[in-house]
C-alpha cells in the first residue's frame, strides 16, 4: 500500500498549484474521488483576499476609489454572468477566437478561476444539479459549504477537462486556466499603477497606489465573489418556483439585482441555452442588455432565444395579478 504524502509535501504541492493549477501529482482522477472537507491550505487565498480589505483602515477611502470599487464590481461581474456563464459554460452565444480569448482575459480579472475550469464545474452542476453529486447544493450540503466551502476542497480544485472538450481545442484557453493567476495579478498591478499614477497627476483625487489595490482589487473582489457565490447558495432556497423543474432553482429579483440577471435561476434551470435569464421584459436582466450592447461592436452574434413552448409554459404559471397586467399591455397596444 503506498504512502500518504507527509503534510510538507502537500503543503508544497498545493503553493505550487497556485501558480501551475494543472500540477497534480496524486493524478487528477484520484483527486476527483477524494471525499468532500476543507483543504486548509486552500482557505489561505481566500483569507488573504478577506483580510487585505482590512488594509482600508490604513489606506482610508477616497470618493474615487468607492467609485472604482462599485464600477469594478459590476463590470467583473457582467464578466462571471456574461462571459464565464452565458458563453463558456453554455455557449448561448457566438463569437471568433480572437473574440473568445478576449472574453477569457475579460473573465480571469474576475478571479474565480480560470475559463475552462469554471465552465466545467457549472456544466457538472447542471448534471447534478441538487443530487449527492452536486458539488454546491445547499439543498445536500448546507448554505455554507454551497457559498464557500466546496471551493476550498480538493476534489473541486482540478479542472475535469472531459467536461469540456470544446473548449480544450483552444491551446490558448487551457493556457489562462491552467496558469490562472497571471490575469489577476496582472490586473492587480494595473490598479495599483493606476493609483500611484492618479497620485502623481491628480493629487486632489487624494487617491494612492496601495488606496486604489484595497478598494479596486480586494474589497471588490470579495464583494464580487460572494455575489456570485450568492447564485450558489440562495438562488436555491429563496425566491419563487415558476417552472417544475428536477431541481429547487428559484427565482428572486434581489438576486437578479445583485449578480445582473442571474436570479431568474428557475428559468435558466429550465432551458439553459437562452442568452437571456429573464424570459419575460418584466424580469430585469442586466447582463443580456450588456451583452446585447457588446454585439453591436460585432465582438459577439448568434443569440439563442427561449422557445415559444417554455414561455408559454411559464405563462400558465404566471401569478393573477401578472396576467391581468399583460392582458391590459395586450389591449392598449
Amino acid at each position: 500500500m503506498p504512502k500518504p504524502p507527509s503534510r510538507l509535501r502537500r503543503i508544497a504541492t498545493a503553493l505550487v498549484q497556485w501558480i501551475d493549477a494543472d500540477h497534480c501529482p496524486e493524478g487528477r482522477d484520484k483527486l476527483l474521488e477524494k471525499p468532500d472537507k476543507v483543504d486548509w491550505v486552500r482557505v489561505i487565498p481566500f483569507a488573504t483576499l478577506h483580510f487585505g480589505c482590512l488594509g482600508a483602515i490604513w489606506v482610508g477611502w477616497s470618493p474615487f476609489a468607492v467609485v472604482l470599487a462599485i464600477a469594478l464590481y459590476f463590470v467583473r461581474m457582467f464578466a462571471v454572468t456574461g462571459i464565464y456563464h452565458r458563453y463558456f459554460s453554455h455557449k448561448t452565444y457566438s463569437t471568433s477566437r480572437v473574440g473568445q480569448f478576449f472574453l477569457a482575459l475579460w473573465g480571469g480579472t474576475a478571479v474565480q478561476r480560470g475559463p475552462l475550469w469554471w465552465a466545467g464545474h457549472h456544466r457538472h452542476h447542471h448534471r447534478h444539479s441538487d443530487d449527492e453529486h452536486d458539488a454546491h447544493s445547499p439543498v445536500v450540503h448546507g448554505f455554507l459549504w454551497s457559498h464557500i466551502g466546496w471551493i476550498t476542497s480538493k476534489r473541486n480544485f482540478p479542472t475535469d477537462y472531459s467536461q469540456i472538450k470544446d473548449l480544450t481545442k483552444y491551446p490558448e484557453l487551457v493556457f489562462l486556466n491552467r496558469f490562472d493567476l497571471i490575469v489577476p495579478l496582472i490586473f492587480a498591478l494595473g490598479i495599483y499603477g493606476l493609483g500611484a499614477g492618479l497620485e502623481a497627476w491628480a493629487p486632489g483625487l487624494g487617491v494612492t497606489g496601495p488606496q486604489l489595490l484595497i478598494w479596486g482589487f480586494f474589497i471588490s473582489t470579495t464583494a464580487l465573489f460572494h455575489g456570485t457565490a450568492c447564485i450558489n447558495s440562495m438562488a436555491h432556497l429563496m425566491g419563487k418556483r415558476r417552472f417544475k423543474t428536477d431541481d429547487d432553482s428559484r427565482n428572486s429579483f434581489i438576486l437578479s439585482i445583485i449578480c445582473l440577471g442571474e436570479g431568474w435561476h428557475n428559468n435558466h434551470h429550465r432551458y439553459q441555452s437562452s442568452t437571456r435569464n429573464g424570459f419575460y421584459w418584466w424580469e430585469i436582466d442586466p447582463t443580456y442588455y450588456g451583452l446585447k450592447l457588446l454585439a453591436w461592436t460585432g465582438l459577439i452574434w448568434g443569440f439563442k432565444a427561449v422557445p415559444q413552448t417554455v414561455l408559454e409554459e411559464g405563462r400558465r404559471t404566471d401569478p393573477p395579478e401578472l396576467k391581468v397586467e399583460r392582458t391590459r399591455a395586450a389591449q392598449s397596444s
